[in-house]
């Protein structure tokens, strides 16, 4: 009988990581009951890159408590340590996440990442040498000011005044004090998992490319946008380098933009991060099949997305990929020569939105089911 290996993302809003395989298997079980599934949850450190890699890796899970999305609220959460407790994982949603929020309290001039840089003050103090902080499915826009905050930056507006800063008024800092910076971050590594590449301002920025679906109008778009050039400009005159039109500094709102300015941390592809950690490749090598999927697949999937990076490395050991998605927008013609063998829409015709998030699992396990029915007469013939 052939072996699978089931290396989805999560189909947001819809399926973790770990359900959309359990759907994937259901369906293959149902079509060939004795088939050999290797189930290995995956992401491109956006939200549910934690938890994938704590269904599969040997991790030590960190509760703590910070500071939510926006200033009043206090949220229980958590980070993981690995390499026997020297190496911190923390994943930026875990802590201002855009599910933390109902969608009508998601305001980007409002929220903030002063969370995600507790978080990370929680893993200096257990003396990790290394963190990776996984970055995407933010509510905040506020150019990672807020971690800085935390951190010990202090911002200060044209009187003198202390700032609490926020995406909303960035244009008000006038000067910035680096003084109490925490000086552990000298002696760490710090790693941005993420493989979005957009840079902190302008049309491909930050603010105009993810701040409408955090809850931003039109007019707070240009605003933000503005703000963040403000800010950058500050930033600049401090650390002495110009970051902000590096390739990722708009990832989470601009996080990875402070990061880079204030930590000196590094970019690397999420996607490949998840794959090293859960040992992909090795579970790929005595494969028939590889499948993979998530929310959407379109001409975005090649810009780093998981289904694509687990494509291109099952394609080093000829391995067909078969994906699966709630949405298969238009522009996928190239996929069919990076990979992947076959792409199919998990939906019934002519179901709602509502519908298709409510019945993902059973959507995605029919779907799994049908392409095996036509694939497994291909696998007898060979």
């Amino acid at each position: 009988m052939p072996r699978f290996v089931i290396a989805p993302d999560s189909f947001k809003e819809s399926l973790t990581a770990m359900q959309a395989c359990h759907a994937m298997q259901r369906g293959i079980c149902s079509v060939m009951p004795q088939a050999e599934c290797i189930c290995v949850p995956m992401a491109d450190g956006g939200e549910g890159t934690l938890d994938a890699l704590m269904q599969v890796c040997k991790l030590e899970k960190i509760a703590c408590q910070v500071q939510g999305p926006l200033p009043e609220q206090q949220i229980d959460s958590y980070f993981a340590l690995t390499d026997a407790g020297k190496t911190a994982i923390i994943e930026m949603a875990k802590a201002n996440g855009i599910a933390l929020l109902k969608p009508e309290q998601r305001n980007p001039m409002l929220t903030s990442t002063y969370g995600t840089g507790q978080m990370l003050l929680h893993a200096l103090d257990l003396g990790v040498d290394k963190v990776i902080i996984a970055l995407g499915g933010s509510v905040t826009n506020d150019g990672g000011s807020g971690l800085a905050q935390a951190l010990g930056v202090v911002f200060y507006d044209k009187a003198g005044q202390l700032l609490h800063v926020c995406g909303g008024n960035l244009d008000q800092i006038d000067d910035i004090d680096m003084t109490h910076l925490d000086a552990r971050l000298k002696h760490i590594e710090l790693i941005i998992a993420s493989d979005v590449t957009n840079p902190l301002c302008g049309r491909t920025g930050a603010s105009y490319i993810f701040g409408p679906q955090k809850g931003a109008t039109p007019a707070m778009v240009e605003q933000l946008d503005a703000n963040l050039a403000h800010y950058a400009r500050k930033v600049s005159e401090v650390v002495g380098k110009d970051l902000a039109g590096q390739r990722g500094a708009g990832a989470a709102g601009g996080l990875a933009f402070a990061l880079m300015a204030f930590c000196g941390a590094h970019i690397q592809s999420g996607a490949e991060f998840v794959i090293q950690q859960t040992g992909l490749a090795q579970h790929m090598q005595q494969a028939d099949y590889v499948l993979t999927g998530e929310g959407t697949i379109d001409a975005q999937t090649h810009l780093g997305k998981t289904p694509y990076a687990v494509a291109r490395l099952a394609q080093q050991f000829n391995i067909p990929v078969i994906a699966f998605a709630g949405v298969v927008g238009e522009g996928i013609e190239d996929l069919y020569t990076q990979g992947f063998h076959d792409i199919v829409s998990i939906n019934p015709k002519g179901i709602s939105q509502e519908q298709a998030m409510q019945n993902a699992a059973l959507y995605l396990e029919q779907a799994t089911a049908k392409w095996l029915s036509i694939a497994h007469q291909e696998f007898l013939l060979k």
